[in-house]
Parts: C-alpha cells; structure tokens; sequence
C-alpha cells in the first residue's frame, strides 16, 4: 500500500501498468522527449545564457517539461532536469561545455575529498528550484497525464565525479574500483543516500513516478556491476516503492539481468540491444518492461516506423511501456516522431 495519495489523472496508463494492472495497450513516452527534437524547446533555449541556466528556472522547467505532451501526446511528462544536480548539490559544481558535455573543475581523488561532501536530506535539500519546478508543472499539467522524476544512478553520478567528464571507458572511475574499493564504496554510499532524499523529496513535490538512470553500466562486467551497482540500486528501489512506483534503466546491463529483476523494482528499461524475449525469459510475463525501440529507426519512412512500432509492441506483449532504447537523437524528424507515439496509441493487445 503506496503511503503517498496523488492527484487524480485524467490519463493514468503509465501508472495502471506499473502497477500491475491490466490496461488496453502499452503507454508510451520517450527519453529526452523534452528537448531539441521540438521547436517549441529550441525558441527557450536560444533566449538563455546555457543549459544549466533552464534546468535552475523552475517556470521554464514547467513550460519545456509539458511542451511534449502538447506536441507528441505522449503518456507522460518526465521533469525536464539533468543527473548532474546531485553533485552539485553534495559540494561538487559542474558546468556544461557547448559541444563537449558536462566537466567538473574539481573531481573526487581521496577519502578527504569524500568526506567533504554533503550528503543524504542536507545535500537534497539544496535543491529547492527542483521542488518548484515540479510544482509548476503539476499545475501547468492539471492532471492530465502522471510526471516522471529522475535521478542518475549511484554509479553514473560517481563516473562523472571521479572522472570530471564524459568519457568511453572511464577508466579513471573504474580504477578506483579496483586500487581502492573501500573508497569507492564510501562515495557510493553518500550519493545513494543523496539520490534517496532527492527522490523522496520529488515524490513528496507531486511527481508520480521515478526513473532511475544508469546510463554507464555498460562499462562495467557483470561481477563488477553486482558488487558496485547492484546494491545500491536496491537501496534506492526499497527506498522509494512504498511511495510510487520505481523504473530502472541501466544501459547496456544486459549481463546482469537476474540481478536486476531480484531488486523488485516496478519497472526495468532496457536499450536496444537486447532481445525482450531474452528479457522475458529471465523475469517472465509479469514483469513491466520497458523500451526499447532503436532511436535510430526513427530516421526511416513512415511505414517503417509503424511497422517497428508494432512490432516492438508484439514483441513485449503486456506488462510493457513502449519507449526508446535510450533517449531521442537531437536530430530526429519531429514527423517521424509523432508517427511512432501515434501507431504505439493505436496499438490494441
């Protein structure tokens, strides 16, 4: 029994599904759905000084954040945000370089470093724009569709923060790891922590469901990722559960699918790159997955993508929220976009 009453929602598919009821087809969204693909997105951007200045304005959070849902019609809204708050919020400020991504002028190299950090409900609590701006997108929403809230996983944050930037290998990240797991760990446990009161607190702001994502699991083994990931992807789905539901994504973590199903959470995401009868074999029908259309199939014509769509959905059966493997090409056709949310909506099981 969830501990927390939501508004009432004109269109609950997304929550019906993950919580195990039985619905007429799949819901549908799309990572990143708030973003370049939409023109309405780009006009905001260009009147800001960078990215970081959108994510800290909670009423343009609001606007961008319900743009898609005015645009695409999609199932759900997911606050418009970035995964690199948490570090900021815990002590460690980044910045976004045109063309390059995020870097961190300072990075995490020792025990002083990690002790230095805020951490848990002190550290989320700095993140007061956030809860503002969830509460101007419930408002601009009114119920018409449930919010998503996302946190980076445990792991990706501490990538970036050991690292100081995006990066193929992370080998600077994964050498901590393995020269001193005690310290990794350490920094684990403070930005799980973090993640929970974050996440908690979104909740108690009015977002419905949670998203968590581990965009870098796929550097990882399948021993490596069950002893550094596993664990606190639990804590974070037994932390949040009693409240609303929980989705994990961790891209490119197809080696340890059993694991990832023990950890109970409402809903798995997976990437393109798996087979969902593979995925079905290994958590069963009951299971909510979600995914996990190649973004790049919807650089095709037309009767491609509705072709894909329909089978993607075919493949998954019930038990399924239609998306992407990852989030939508900056670049995709707005067209083509509309065209897949639209055969996914007419879709009947």
């Amino acid at each position: 029994m969830r501990t927390i009453c939501f508004m009432e929602l004109k269109n609950d598919l997304l929550v019906r599904v993950l919580e195990g009821q039985e619905v007429e087809r799949p819901p549908v969204w799309l990572m990143r759905q708030a973003g370049r693909i939409l023109p309405e997105y780009r006009k905001v951007r260009e009147s800001l000084s960078g990215f970081i200045e959108l994510v800290q304005s909670p009423d343009l959070v609001a606007e961008v954040t319900v743009q898609p849902v005015d645009a695409l019609g999609v199932d759900a809204a997911i606050l418009f945000s970035d995964i690199l708050v948490i570090p900021e919020a815990m002590g460690l400020p980044y910045e976004m370089v045109e063309s390059r991504g995020p870097y961190f002028p300072r990075t995490i190299e020792n025990k002083q470093d990690v002790d230095q950090l805020s951490s848990g409900k002190p550290a989320a609590e700095n993140l007061s724009y956030v809860y503002e701006g969830i509460e101007k997108t419930l408002n601009k929403l009114d119920g018409r569709v449930p919010l998503i809230g996302f946190a980076g996983a445990p792991f990706t944050l501490y990538c970036y923060m050991v690292e100081g930037k995006g990066s193929k290998t992370f080998s600077k990240a994964k050498k901590m790891l393995y020269a001193d797991p005690q310290l990794a760990h350490h920094l684990l446990q403070k930005i799980t922590d973090t993640i929970i009161q974050y996440l908690l607190l979104k909740v108690k702001a009015g977002v419905q469901v949670v998203q968590v994502f581990d965009s870098w699991a796929g550097v990882l083994d399948s021993s490596i990722y069950d002893t550094f990931c596993i664990p606190y992807l639990k804590q974070i789905s037994d932390a949040l559960s009693p409240v609303c539901p929980v989705i994990l994504f961790p891209k490119g973590a197809w080696f340890s699918l059993p694991a990832l199903h023990q950890i109970g959470s409402s809903g798995l995401g997976i990437d393109w790159s798996i087979d969902p009868a593979y995925v079905r074999s290994i958590t069963g029908a009951e299971k909510v997955l979600q995914g996990n259309l190649d973004p790049c199939i919807l650089y095709a014509q037309e009767e491609v993508i509705r072709e894909k769509a329909r089978q993607l959905c075919d493949g998954f059966g019930r038990n399924h929220i239609a998306n992407l493997g990852h989030g939508v090409y900056p670049d995709t056709p707005l067209d083509n976009v509309k065209i897949f949310v639209d055969e996914v909506k007419k879709y009947r099981y």
